[in-house]
C-alpha cells in the first residue's frame, strides 16, 4: 500500500538529502516546501516582515502540496513530505489530516548538532546550493531555528517517529 514519509528537522538538518536519497530508494516523489516557496514566491519576498508574508505562504503552498500528495497516493505511489512543520501544533495539525485518510504514515526526524547545521546552511550559501538557493543568513537561521519544537516522547512513541543522525 502506498505511504506518506514525512522528512522533518530543524533548518540545515539535512531533510532535503535524506528526503531525495529516500525518493530514489522508493521510487517515490519528493514534495519539498522550500522548493515549492523558491518556485513560487521568492521573487516577491519583502525584506521586511518576513515572517508574516512567509507564513501566509507557507499554509497555502502546504495545503497545495496536500492535494498534490492525496493524488499521487490515491495511485497508489507512496510520496515523500518536506514540509518544515517545526512546531508541533502544525504536525498535530498534519497527523489529524493524514489520520482522517487510509494511507500509512511514516515520519522521520534528522537529529543534527546545531554547529554541524548552522555550518552546513553556510556552506549551501557559499555554494548556492540545496532546496533552498538564496541566502540564509545567520540571523534568519536562528530565527528559523528559534521555531523549532522538538517532538516529545510522546510525539515520538505515537507516531512511531525514526531518529536519523546524517554524517
Amino acid at each position: 500500500m502506498a505511504a506518506m514519509h514525512l522528512v522533518e528537522g530543524p533548518v540545515g538538518a539535512g531533510k532535503s538529502t535524506f528526503a531525495k536519497a529516500l525518493s530514489l530508494s522508493l521510487r517515490a516523489p519528493h514534495l519539498d516546501l522550500d522548493e515549492w516557496m523558491l518556485t513560487m514566491f521568492s521573487p516577491d519576498r519583502p525584506r521586511e516582515e518576513f515572517m508574516e508574508w512567509y507564513l501566509d505562504r507557507k499554509a497555502r503552498c502546504i495545503q497545495q502540496i496536500w492535494n498534490v500528495a492525496r493524488e499521487i497516493l490515491d495511485t497508489g505511489t507512496s510520496v515523500i513530505l518536506e514540509l518544515g512543520l517545526v512546531q508541533r501544533a502544525d504536525r498535530e495539525n498534519f497527523y489529524r489530516r493524514v489520520d482522517a485518510t487510509d494511507y500509512p504514515l511514516r515520519v522521520y526526524l534528522l537529529d543534527t548538532p546545531l554547529e554541524q547545521r548552522r555550518q552546513r546552511v553556510r556552506e549551501r550559501n557559499r555554494r548556492r546550493s540545496g532546496s533552498f538557493k538564496m541566502e540564509v543568513s545567520d540571523e534568519i537561521f536562528d530565527l528559523a531555528d528559534s521555531f523549532w519544537e522538538e517532538p516529545t516522547e510522546a510525539e515520538c512513541r505515537e507516531r512511531n517517529i525514526e531518529i536519523v543522525t546524517p554524517r
